[in-house]
C-alpha cells in the first residue's frame, strides 16, 4: 500500500471509526473494572443482588456522566 493510499480520505474515516472503537472498548473495561470492584464484594451467586445491582447501575451512569462531562470539556479547549 502507497502512502497516497494511507491518506485517502476513505482510509482516514477507517481510522477514525477504529480509535473511536478502540475508545469505547477501553471505556466499558475500566467502567467495567471500576463498577465490579466497587459494588460486588462477595463471591456473586446466579444473581446480582437488589443492592448490587443498584450500586452497578449508580455507578456506570456516574461513570459515563463524567467521562461525557470530560469529552465536552476536551472539545471545548
Amino acid at each position: 500500500m502507497d502512502s497516497s493510499a494511507l491518506q485517502s480520505p476513505e482510509m482516514q474515516r477507517f481510522l477514525s471509526q477504529e480509535k473511536e472503537k478502540a475508545m469505547v472498548n477501553e471505556m466499558v473495561t475500566k467502567l467495567t473494572n471500576v463498577c465490579w470492584d466497587k459494588c460486588i464484594t462477595s463471591t456473586p451467586g446466579s444473581k446480582f443482588s437488589s443492592s448490587e445491582s443498584a450500586c452497578l447501575s449508580n455507578c456506570a451512569q456516574r461513570y459515563l456522566d463524567m467521562s461525557m462531562i470530560i469529552m465536552k470539556r476536551f472539545q471545548s479547549q
